[in-house]
């Protein structure tokens, strides 16, 4: 994945559905808060910073520290410490849905902000931790 430029605000102006909009406002937020880094556009996705990657399966490439995209149906989050590493966290969350490394929000004003934050804010930790035993990571920018 590469950082393709372009106008984060522009972009999310033209989000649809409103509500998604809504979501990617409060997620830009929350996302600078966090991270104290711009967002670019990575394609369709907002990411905050960048690094590389490197799994044990041997796996490698290039991504943003945090990130999401907007979609039509629901707000996607990138957290590259995986879905399992928020167990605890994800049961008070509130409505959502996961994949192996995404965590699908169809509301973000749905689920408990303080969660959520933790939950942006430990994968940000995990990533300019380097990784640990799951990943080795090195934050380029």
């Amino acid at each position: 994945m590469k950082i393709t430029g372009g106008d984060v605000d522009a972009f999310v102006a033209k989000v649809t559905p409103a509500a998604r909009r809504r979501d990617a406002e409060a997620l830009l937020a929350l996302m600078r808060e966090v991270s104290g880094r711009e967002p670019e556009l990575w394609g369709t996705i907002i990411g905050f910073g960048s690094c590389h990657y490197r799994y044990p399966t041997g796996t490698e490439g290039d991504s943003p520290i945090i990130a999401f995209a907007p979609r039509k149906q629901a707000s996607t989050l990138y957290l590259l410490d995986g879905i399992q590493a928020h167990g605890e966290r994800l049961a008070e969350l509130g409505p959502h849905s996961t994949g192996v490394g995404c965590l699908y929000l169809s509301d973000v004003a749905a689920v408990d902000p303080t969660v959520l934050r933790e939950i942006v804010a430990a994968s940000h930790a995990f990533v300019t931790g380097g990784g640990g035993d799951y990943a080795q990571l090195t934050v380029t920018a």
